[in-house]
């Protein structure tokens, strides 16, 4: 006899129940598990799966009805036109790299120049009546990069001003003819290709071009990196031949040049887009620094034992080139000593009636009973250092008042006009609306359809006969009713 314990229905139930439970516990357990390998695989892996693409801030315009700004890709190479091997040149984009390897080095064939950089009426004995900054008064540069690259702002700011559309358009048109007419290697002119480059650059960044502008974006950057490579080759110093004494001009509007364009692209995020960009700057600006004559001024080959001191024409584009480099933010110890001196020395070559001297006997270039074709360029030096306000520019602009004229088909001196329209806008006021009024139209009328200007007529047919010179005076002059460039402002 056997005997057989059985469970009661009431206790099966109850260990069905708890099987049912263990089996859906265990199914959920592994589950879960799975979720978990599944997140810790996704955190390892999804990083590497992902692009690692850089976005590129571009400024907006503030105004709701401004234009929204085009993003344009940067690509790692530039696509230039077919060249000889030496003339090609790697674009590269060094943020994301530890690498301190810069862009590689072409051979640049650099021409001998076939004439002195000017003969005293011009570049040269002084390049004789002008220089460079960017008229307006504004401080806040990204605002100001802003409002610049909305074509809506700058047609209201050529209204405002005293421009019109047509201003824009042949700005537009000289912009194009320049990017047709760049060399292999990135630079502008055949002569003086350092200083036509520097000039180049300062008409595209005036209307807001840069690496990443989607017509002239290329353009400006080969031309960035065509001055960069001059100036890292030479150790600091920018010219086509340090043999040509002429070269303190080149050196200074290439640093001008360098300096703004530092100042856009690190605005814009892209300060790496041309390697050793930042180098060239400090090396651009210290060698001006520190080859100052006793007198405060600049000489020939930066001689600072010369004799002669200098003259008010080589002291105004180094004193656009320091005001340029202040404004990008990298610290030079010498900077306001230098500036001051300069300013001291210019202060000693102003007449009584206003006019700028060519050195510091006061008298214009060309003798006694000349034209002070130099005014506009010391009254813009002070406008930028000293503010509009002050003395020594309102004498100045005075005598422009006076004494400036303009036509182009008899003798329109476009170096000195270069730097008067900027001082006469800094001004203001009636000043402005009468010198507007004497130089527009006459610069509008005188372009070819090409989009380029030819020499001016009478005394100045002859002087260096380069069409990049004439076109790229010619576009800065027509930009001045918006061409705030960052660093040279006059802060009114």
């Amino acid at each position: 006899m056997s005997l057989h314990a059985q469970l009661s229905p009431e206790a099966l139930e109850r260990l069905r129940a708890q099987r049912r439970n263990s089996t859906i516990a265990s199914l959920l357990i592994s589950l879960l598990a799975i979720v978990l390998v599944g997140i810790i695989l996704a955190i390892f892996l999804i990083p590497s799966l992902g692009l690692n693409e850089t976005d590129i801030v571009t400024y907006q315009a503030g105004s709701p009805a401004d234009e929204d700004l085009d993003r344009k890709e940067i690509s790692p190479t530039i696509q230039r036109k077919p060249s000889a091997p030496s003339s090609s040149m790697a674009k590269v984009i060094a943020a994301n790299t530890t690498s301190p390897t810069a862009i590689p080095v072409p051979e640049i064939e650099v021409p001998v120049p076939s004439a002195e950089f000017g003969d005293g009426d011009d570049f040269g004995a002084g390049w004789g009546s002008g220089g460079d900054g960017g008229g307006g008064g504004f401080g806040n540069i990204p605002v100001e990069m802003r409002k610049r690259c909305s074509k809506q702002d700058r047609l209201q700011r050529l209204a405002q001003n005293g421009g019109t559309e047509e201003c824009e358009e042949a700005v537009v048109a000289a912009l194009r003819w320049l990017k047709e007419n760049q060399n292999e290697n990135g630079s502008w002119g055949n002569s003086k290709p350092v200083a036509m480059t520097g000039l180049a650059l300062l008409a595209y960044l005036g209307h807001c071009e840069t690496p990443l502008s989607p017509e002239f974006g290329d353009a400006v950057t080969q031309g960035m990196a065509y001055l960069v490579d001059n100036n890292i080759k030479q150790k600091g110093k920018s010219a086509t031949s340090l043999q040509d004494k002429h070269w303190c001009y080149e050196h200074a509007i290439a640093t001008y040049a360098l300096a703004e364009s530092y100042t856009f692209c690190k605005q814009l995020n892209i300060a790496d887009t041309v390697p050793q960009l930042k180098e060239a700057v400090e090396g651009g600006v210290n060698w001006i620094l520190d080859n100052q004559h006793a007198s405060g001024a600049w000489d020939y080959s930066y001689d600072i034992s010369s004799k002669r001191k200098g003259d008010s024409s080589i002291v105004a584009w180094q004193m656009q080139a320091l005001k340029a480099g202040k404004s990008t933010g990298i610290k030079f110890g010498s900077m306001n000593g230098a500036i001051r001196e300069a300013l001291n020395y210019l202060e000693e070559c102003q007449a009584r009636h206003g006019g700028f001297g060519y050195t510091q006997n006061k008298k214009p270039v060309g003798g006694a009973d000349a034209h002070y074709t130099l005014t506009g360029a010391g009254s813009l030096c002070f406008q930028q250092h000293k503010g509009a306000s002050n003395s020594n520019a309102r004498q100045g602009v005075k005598y422009i008042s006076e004494n400036a004229t303009f036509n182009y088909a008899n003798g329109a001196n476009l170096y000195e006009h270069y730097y008067n329209s900027q001082a006469m806008i800094n001004q203001g006021g009636q000043a402005w609306a009468n010198y507007n009024k004497m130089f527009r139209d006459e610069l509008l009328k005188a372009q070819d359809k090409d989009g380029s200007w030819p020499a001016p007529g009478g005394r100045w047919s002859g002087k260096h006969n380069d069409p990049v010179y004439h076109t790229t005076l010619a576009t800065l002059m027509l930009e001045v009713y918006y061409r705030f460039l960052p660093g040279t402002g006059a802060g009114k």
